[in-house]
């Protein structure tokens, strides 16, 4: 073959060489080059898919792109959450599940990997799916508290309260934040749980022992109404800091505290101690409270009215932050009272009551239905406007719901205003409505009391009946109709009330039934009666103090032989001694001998007190084990019990032991003559 020439390239001739007249940098292209990727490109068009295996090729393409994406880099999660998102959209929840699974492998510590993985069983609606991925999330990483929060929402929006509390509990065991605790607190608080809630309260301040922790616990007993709980909680976060590390704001809490009770010489007390410990340059604050109580509680003769105005607009401006403070309306009006201008007190009591509680709960409206009350008497006794008194207890009337709670005293005030009137048909109508819409038995016997007063004895019978009718197991009610128709001396009427109610199926102190049915037949010299009331009551019961009793009813009683009074008290003895043989409580057969001893010493003779002094027990030492409630052993501890002559004789194993112990006695005795 002939060898033809190579061709040589051809090269570019630059004809002019000279620089460009606008020079192109580095950084211009760069920035070029990030605007063209922040350009709004217009969206994709749109794939319409008509049939299944349109379907399965789109998937499989997606699919195999998603793979490709984490192959590359499987550390980056955002091609994890996009993949297991696609799969959901899909309504492949076990591919999707799967794909958080295979993420999980990859990086089990990624927070929100799993929180995306929670939320997507909750979508859902796999609840269980869900609650086992939060157990695994707080067990893995249980500083996380998000999980928890969340793990605690999602079972009491289950209202699985009982579940989402022992979330908590597991979540407490960790020690979390202050806030945690709080969130706890208030869950149960939202299902009305306060024993609950001062527990969790207990640990939450030994685990973050700081002063607010210790006034919140404090305010939270207060708050719901346990003025005695809440101020031991503050004397224990005294005696829990002690003297070396005392703080101010502590005292100032409690001294308040203390000032809101009304108990100024309490709060005085408290900020003299603190400032007595409190080194002065760390005590401005308590200064200036404690300058503050004295202003205002005090000696006033020497106080100005700058000071008094002052006091206002601070009263002004609590109102005006807390229309509920009741206790900061009762200040004001007090203060507003002192200048004795009417119309301005009130105008000012119309401003308090118009704050009404905005929850249905009583302990709320306590200190709210003393403004009532209040305006009531400062119309009746200083303005002496008698039918604006009436108008005020009526509208009080109709603000509460007396079907969900009300307050009697306001009823009894109301129907005794009338009655200073002189109006009884009013007062009877007032006392008729209240015990109609809501008997409460301090109504009942308000009402009572009135009709007895004006010696309306048929009115009486008809509310005690009306009184029995809503509460047939009090006990106080029917001695008191009892004791109603023994004044008015129809003895067999009362005979027959205390009838009625010692047949009652329930009773709250049918003790006291009894003893003042006994002693009615006894007031009545009815002995036989009473006798027999005993015996009935024994058929019931045998205890210790009732067989007592029998027997110094015999025993004061008036035979008209000498000398039966004795004899039959005894016979009730030995009854009750033979009654008690089989109680396992032998205290009580013990006090019964010791009673049947000191009888017999001042009315028995030779014979019959060494019967007695026969029958009483000795009492012995021995040990037993200490089981406690997990039935496990604690150890041993001593205790004494009781043996009675009258089980020796009949139970050989004790004679045998008695036998045994005086024959020890018998050998150390002899050891000590030799």
């Amino acid at each position: 073959m002939e060898n033809k020439p190579q061709k040589m390239p051809k090269v570019a001739k630059v004809k002019n060489k000279a620089p460009a007249e606008i020079q192109i940098t580095a950084e211009q292209l760069l920035r070029e080059a990030k605007e063209r990727d922040l350009e709004i490109l217009p969206p994709p068009p749109k794939q319409k898919i008509s049939d299944p295996a349109e379907l399965a090729d789109y998937q499989h393409r997606r699919r195999k792109q998603f793979e490709d994406n984490i192959r590359k880099n499987r550390s980056v999660m955002s091609n994890w959450f996009k993949y297991a998102h696609w799969e959901e959209s899909q309504k492949e929840i076990q591919r999707s599940r799967s794909i958080f699974e295979r993420g999980l492998d990859v990086d089990h510590r990624n927070v929100t990997l799993w929180l995306k993985y929670t939320e997507m069983e909750m979508r859902n609606k796999q609840v269980n799916h869900a609650r086992n991925l939060w157990d695994r999330a707080v067990t893995i990483l249980p500083r996380v508290n998000q999980f928890w929060y969340k793990y605690t929402y999602m079972e009491e929006m289950l209202e699985h309260v009982a579940g989402a509390r022992a979330v908590f509990e597991r979540w407490m065991e960790w020690q979390p934040d202050e806030q945690a605790w709080q969130t706890y607190i208030n869950f149960e608080l939202r299902y009305h749980e306060i024993d609950r809630a001062r527990e969790i309260y207990e640990r939450f301040v030994f685990t973050h022992p700081e002063v607010k922790n210790w006034i919140k616990y404090a305010r939270f007993e207060e708050k719901h109404g346990f003025i005695h709980s809440s101020r031991q909680v503050y004397e224990r976060a005294i005696h829990f800091y002690g003297d070396d590390h005392l703080d101010e704001k502590l005292f100032i809490a409690f001294a308040r505290f203390e000032e809101n009770q009304k108990e100024h010489e309490r709060s005085k007390v408290i900020y003299k101690y603190a400032l007595e410990q409190i080194p002065k340059e760390n005590a401005k604050e308590l200064y200036k409270a404690y300058t503050i109580h004295e202003k205002k509680y005090g000696d006033r003769t020497g106080i100005e009215d700058v000071i008094v105005s002052k006091r206002k607009f601070q009263y002004e401006q609590e109102i005006l932050m807390n229309p509920t403070n009741y206790d900061a309306w009762f200040d004001f009006i007090r203060l507003i009272e002192g200048e004795d201008d009417l119309e301005v007190t009130r105008e000012t009591y119309e401003r308090a009551i118009a704050n009404v509680p905005p929850t249905k709960n009583k302990q709320f409206w306590r200190r709210y239905i003393y403004l009532w009350i209040n305006y009531a008497i400062f119309e009746e006794l200083e303005a002496q406007d008698y039918e604006r008194v009436r108008q005020v207890y009526k509208a009080c009337l109709e603000i509460l719901p007396h079907k969900i709670f009300t307050f009697s005293k306001i009823w009894l005030l109301y129907a005794q205003f009338e009655i200073r009137q002189k109006n009884l048909t009013a007062a009877r109508k007032i006392l008729g409505m209240s015990i109609g819409m809501c008997p409460r038995d301090k109504l009942f016997r308000g009402y009572i009391d009135l009709e007895i007063q004006l010696r309306e004895f048929d009115r009486c019978r008809i509310l005690y009946q009306k009184f029995l009718e809503f509460g047939p197991e009090n006990c106080v009610t029917w001695m008191k109709f009892a004791e109603l128709e023994t004044l008015l001396g129809d003895y067999e009427r009362a005979r027959s009330i205390y009838e009625l109610a010692i047949n009652q199926p329930r009773l709250d102190m049918p003790e006291l039934l009894w003893k003042s049915y006994i002693d009615f037949e006894i007031a009545q010299d009815e002995t036989d009666n009473a006798r027999k009331l005993y015996e009935r009551l024994l058929e019931r019961t045998l205890h210790v103090k009732v067989w007592l009793s029998y027997a110094k009813f015999e025993l004061n009683m008036e035979n008209s032989e000498d000398g039966m009074n004795v004899a039959l008290a005894r016979r009730i003895y030995e009854r009750a001694n033979d009654n008690l043989k089989n109680n396992p409580e032998k205290e009580a057969r013990v006090l019964l001998l010791e009673n049947w001893k000191e009888f017999e010493n001042t009315q028995g003779d030779d014979i019959s007190q060494t019967k007695v002094n026969e029958k009483m027990p000795r009492r012995i030492k021995k040990r037993q084990k200490v089981i406690d409630e997990d039935g496990m052993e604690q150890g041993w501890e001593e205790v004494f019990d009781y043996i009675f002559p009258e089980d020796e004789a009949s139970k050989p194993n004790l004679k045998l032991l008695a036998a045994a112990k005086n024959w020890k006695k018998n050998v150390s005795t002899t050891d000590a003559e030799e």
